[in-house]
């Protein structure tokens, strides 16, 4: 049981953020509120004390990731698998240009994890895309005598997913999962052998989600 804690950090706040644009894989960097957001948070993830840290590729996560890395001593480590969820022919749309294409989907995206926007992916697929992360750095750790904690830079949508994946919620309740504000955290610790996991905090930060 090598590793313990999983913490698992949205990014920094993007304009397309602040103007309920959304992004999906679109490689948006982060505006002044999100690096003051990414450096507020940085501290904090550092007393986790974390031994791995990896980010998503995307700019938004990377930039966040990068003061985190400064403060924690450590490297961060892209992984494409820790991207947003892809929306396909939503992305770069406003929620009501989505609406007025899509008359009812985000309602359905939000309600049904099965459901995927049209080009895009559902959130079991997104958690299915983001398990193997988890679990590979495991079994890298399998030998290790000592409890690690892995942080992870991500996206919102990925963390709301692979924390209901974990925690091996019915599928039909993954949509209690509401998201996370920018640059604030969820803690999952480690309960037994094999990927059984409690949730130790979800959506908690000091930054305004």
């Amino acid at each position: 049981m090598s590793l313990r804690r999983l913490v698992l950090l949205r990014h920094g706040e993007t304009d397309h953020n602040a103007s309920r644009r959304i992004q999906g894989h679109l490689d948006v960097e982060l505006n002044g509120t999100g690096r003051d957001q990414a450096r507020i948070a940085a501290p904090l993830m550092a007393a986790f004390v974390p031994e791995r840290l990896l980010t998503s590729d995307l700019r938004r996560a990377s930039e966040t990731a990068d003061e985190v890395a400064a403060a924690c001593g450590l490297v961060a480590k892209p992984d494409p698998r820790l991207r947003e969820t892809r929306l396909g022919d939503w992305e770069g749309l406003t929620h009501p240009q989505v609406e007025a294409g899509w008359p009812g989907g985000i309602a359905r995206w939000r309600s049904d994890a099965t459901w995927a926007p049209p080009g895009g992916e559902s959130r079991v697929a997104l958690a299915a895309r983001a398990l193997p992360v988890v679990v590979e750095v495991d079994a890298e750790l399998a030998d290790e005598p000592r409890e690690h904690t892995l942080l992870c830079c991500a996206h919102g949508g990925l963390v709301a997913a692979l924390t209901a994946r974990l925690l091996r919620l019915p599928v039909a309740s993954w949509p209690t999962l509401a998201g996370t504000g920018n640059c604030r955290w969820t803690v999952l610790e480690r309960c037994d052998a094999g990927l059984d996991w409690r949730l130790a905090g979800y959506n908690v930060g000091l930054t305004v989600p």
